[in-house]
């Protein structure tokens, strides 16, 4: 079984809606303010935290599934679940190794609330992941 394209943009839009309300809702329980992706991603932008969601709703809705389906699907082993997990745990790694300095929040969030905030973005990644990977894989 292969994930179709279809399947996937769900298993992304139904993923990154989750992981999007974990930011602005979850983590101020854990951290005591949300975590602002968009804003992170729209510093890079000209400071427009309209296109820092917008890029952030690309990725988890167009671009990471797309490589998901199409690159990473055939390489995991387990169930789709599972296979969606390890993909957010791939996700969450590139984002605080690299993307997260990038932001100016350091290597693993060190400056954007640290062992806190990398867990925060740990779990919100392995759900997104998970979401993708159990609406993806489900047969026709």
């Amino acid at each position: 079984m292969k994930p179709i394209a279809s399947k996937t943009f769900l298993g992304g839009l139904a993923g990154t809606a989750v992981l999007t309300m974990m930011m602005y809702f979850v983590a101020p329980m854990m951290l005591g303010h949300p975590m602002d992706i968009a804003a992170m991603l729209g510093s890079m932008m000209g400071n427009s935290w309209a296109l820092g969601m917008a890029l952030h709703w690309m990725n988890g809705v167009v671009v990471f599934p797309l490589l998901y389906a199409f690159v990473i699907y055939k390489l995991l082993p387990g169930s789709p679940t599972v296979r969606g997990a390890v993909w957010g745990l791939v996700l969450w790694l590139v984002a605080q190794a690299m993307v997260m300095p990038m932001m100016g929040a350091g290597f693993f969030s060190s400056n954007a609330g640290g062992v806190m905030a990398v867990v925060a973005s740990f779990m919100g990644h392995i759900v997104y992941g998970g979401i993708l990977g159990k609406i993806a894989g489900q047969p026709d």
